[in-house]
């Protein structure tokens, strides 16, 4: 397992590379995903890419903190936080067990011992 970290400028490098276009129409894309994605968010909506996963938020309640430093009380109000629940098939990928495609001759799982 590599300790790496795609960042935004990856993003970009990776679809000007797979859909051949100029750096700044691939900026513009990945951009304007990422938006769309906060805007939604911010509205309240629920954002489902199949396939991939969904996002949400959640609403976090208020509660009481403390000051590191101080050790004082701290009244933390609520609030919202984004969500991201990964659909099966993102964990397959992630867990090596990725199908080429759905119902196209699916191996099974080796016994577990």
């Amino acid at each position: 397992m590599t300790d790496s970290t795609m960042t935004k400028a990856d993003l970009v490098e990776e679809v000007v590379r797979v859909a051949e276009l100029p750096r700044k129409e691939s900026e513009a894309i990945v951009e304007t995903i990422f938006e769309s994605i906060i805007g939604a968010l911010q509205g309240g909506d629920r954002i489902e890419i199949r396939g991939f996963g969904s996002f949400r938020t959640r609403q976090r309640r208020g509660r009481v903190g403390r000051n590191p430093k101080t050790g004082a009380k701290v009244e933390v109000p609520p609030k919202r936080i984004p969500f991201f629940k990964p659909s099966k098939e993102l964990k397959d990928h992630v867990n090596g067990g990725a199908p080429a495609s759905p119902g196209a001759g699916a191996t099974p799982a080796a016994p577990q011992s």
